[in-house]
């Protein structure tokens, strides 16, 4: 088995937002804002290799919406989902798997691709992966997240007749990859842990969407259940820490994996490395 780094380029989102009740004169240091509080985040997805499977975690913000939507999001760099992963020696078409965190449009944007005026799968051959609690929750989505949930890069995966669901602690896209989840962000996102050899990776999606966010009170105002992401963080982090788990940072700008220590202060950031590096 084989991973993949694969960058998707950056966009930019509310710095308070991202770090919910931390003071901006905290969160500045680590990732700091324009002059219009917008912070650089990176959209970072996961390309695992083996025999003749090749599955990708999540997939970016495509690039089918209009100009006024993306002039929120400011999406900016060299790096594109399509780019990266040619630059491996794929195409779209090689991909067997696409296993969607959640359906936040900058995970799963770039699912669904606009043809001759058609919405259509980006990824043709695949398999697209969620489960039904999220399914349901993003197809009838409350005002709170309904601007996150976009029926055109979600409905047209159901319609293609590429969608399977997953159960919370199963694997059937592999037998390394577990899908667990967690409903603080959003109702049941997965949180994949990937067994390579005797090294656990956790793609850590939006319960850790940087390094930043590994300390308990740094948490999304995003977040539908901010209290239950808490319980979520305590508890991951103690397994993770007594497991040696590596994790994968989907949206940090910067650092892509790091391990864990426990500290007087709590869970810590042990070492920080590229994903090339260890696996």
């Amino acid at each position: 088995m084989k991973l993949h780094t694969i960058e998707t380029g950056y966009f930019k989102l509310d710095g308070g937002a991202m770090f919910g009740v931390v003071p901006k004169t905290i969160w500045q240091k680590l990732n700091p804002p324009d002059e219009k509080n917008l912070c650089t985040w990176q959209m970072r997805c996961l390309l695992i290799e083996d025999g003749k499977q090749l599955i990708l975690i999540d997939c970016g913000l495509g690039n089918k919406q209009n100009e006024k939507f993306f002039s929120h999001y400011e999406p900016h760099g060299d790096a594109s989902l399509e780019k990266s992963i040619h630059e491996l020696g794929f195409s779209f078409d090689d991909v067997t798997d696409v296993l969607l965190s959640h359906l936040h449009f900058d995970h799963c944007g770039g699912a669904i691709k606009r043809e001759e005026e058609k919405l259509v799968p980006a990824f043709k051959n695949a398999t697209y992966w969620s489960n039904e609690k999220h399914w349901d929750w993003a197809t009838q989505p409350n005002d709170r997240e309904k601007a996150s949930f976009l029926k055109e890069n979600i409905l047209p995966i159901q319609q293609s007749g590429q969608l399977k669901f997953a159960a919370e602690g199963s694997n059937p896209i592999h037998p390394n990859i577990m899908m667990k989840t967690v409903s603080g962000h959003t109702e049941a996102m997965f949180i994949p842990h990937i067994k390579v050899g005797d090294k656990t990776l956790v793609y850590c999606a939006d319960l850790f969407p940087s390094m930043a966010h590994i300390p308990l009170p740094y948490i999304m105002a995003y977040d539908t259940r901010p209290l239950l992401t808490l319980d979520e963080k305590k508890k991951f982090l103690a397994e993770a820490a007594a497991n040696n788990y590596y994790l994968f940072f989907e949206h940090d700008r910067v650092n892509e994996c790091c391990s864990l220590q426990q500290t007087e202060r709590g869970v810590r950031e042990k070492d920080v490395f590229k994903l090339s590096e260890v696996f």
